[in-house]
């Protein structure tokens, strides 16, 4: 398939800009495979669909506040700062973005937080990439939760506020390390998931750090050109355990996400399982793909020419997915990040 095939009108009105309130209340379209129906629910129903032995997988990642906003030593010019990726920990060193890029050069230092951080850019990476060193002692982590920005997405238009740092964050995420949520996730309560674990359903947590290359365009026709992102992922013993159980068993494996989805398919032995694993992964799913492990998959509705929308179109047929979206488009689905979720049989 080319990357036009991925190409459809969406209008503005319909990016969502908030969550759903609560977050289990967003609308939630069912896709069947088999006979290819659509059905209208609301999220929180979404329970009704699992059955004991059945298993859960989720993205136990979790977004830090990786927007820093300084001013460049002597001129005091405004700079955003987004953190990318931890290079060297002893050294504090960093890959960022930095806006506006043409007035940042190697040497330059920007101050933040009242000039107690800063940092030096001692690398040009791309146009707007640079690598930077923190002066920062103690939790690093610790001291950017506290002055830094939710990294919202960039089709988000809005500032980011408090009320974010609680919404763009799953109720499961436990490891830091993310500078995008992996948004599936966020309709999931607390008490969803006590409802779904009570009808016997494991969950399976992974992990897999989303980078900012989840948004990045793809800028070739010929799709077995483009090059993915690599981003950190883990699959513990106790995870690929649960999730070789639910399957030696003839249950189902419900993945929540493309995020989880690309972890799990990015670690899969001979004979159709999982097995334990960590490192980076920049595995590329688009049809045609055969998904090993995954039998169904909770996923939001997508950008348009976007790798996410590609690795649904592969795992739901690509006719099925445009005529879903079609369908969502003209109904009002809410799309994105904060929209709207779809569950795919």
């Amino acid at each position: 398939m080319k990357l036009s095939d991925f190409k459809y009108p969406l209008p503005r009105n319909l990016i969502a800009k908030h969550p759903a309130h609560p977050r289990d209340h967003s609308r939630l379209l069912v896709l069947n495979r088999d006979d290819e129906s659509m059905l209208d629910r609301k999220f929180y129903e979404i329970a009704d669909y699992f059955s004991r032995g059945d298993c859960l997988v989720v993205n136990e990642t979790r977004v830090f506040q990786a927007r820093l906003f300084g001013k460049k030593e002597k001129t005091n010019a405004k700079i955003e700062v987004f953190l990318l990726r931890e290079l060297n920990a002893e050294e504090n060193i960093w890959d960022v973005i930095v806006d506006p890029a043409r007035k940042v050069r190697i040497g330059n230092k920007i101050f933040f937080d009242d000039g107690k951080l800063w940092c030096e850019v001692i690398d040009n990476t791309t146009s707007r990439g640079r690598t930077v060193r923190f002066n920062h002692k103690g939790d690093f982590f610790k001291i950017i939760e506290r002055i830094g920005q939710t990294p919202l997405p960039y089709y988000i238009k809005r500032d980011a506020t408090e009320k974010d740092k609680d919404s763009y964050q799953t109720v499961y995420a436990r490891t830091l390390g993310a500078v995008a949520a992996p948004t599936a996730g966020l309709h999931f309560t607390k008490a969803l998931l006590k409802k779904i674990e009570a009808k016997g359903v494991k969950v399976a947590p992974v992990l897999l750090h989303v980078g900012l290359g989840t948004f990045r365009t793809v800028e070739v026709e010929d799709l077995t050109k483009h090059k993915m992102d690599s981003e950190y992922f883990e699959i513990a013993p106790s995870t690929a355990e649960i999730i070789n159980k639910t399957i030696d068993a003839r249950k189902r494996v419900f993945v929540v996400g493309t995020s989880s989805c690309r972890a799990i398919e990015s670690s899969v032995t001979s004979d159709g399982h999982v097995k334990a694993a960590k490192g980076w992964t920049d595995k590329f799913i688009f049809p045609p793909y055969d998904f090993k492990i995954a039998d169904h998959l909770i996923t939001n509705f997508h950008l348009p020419e976007s790798t996410l929308l590609m690795l649904v179109s592969a795992f739901a047929g690509h006719e099925f997915v445009m005529k879903a979206y079609k369908k969502a488009i003209k109904e009002g689905y809410r799309f994105y990040s904060y929209g709207d979720a779809t569950l795919i049989l």
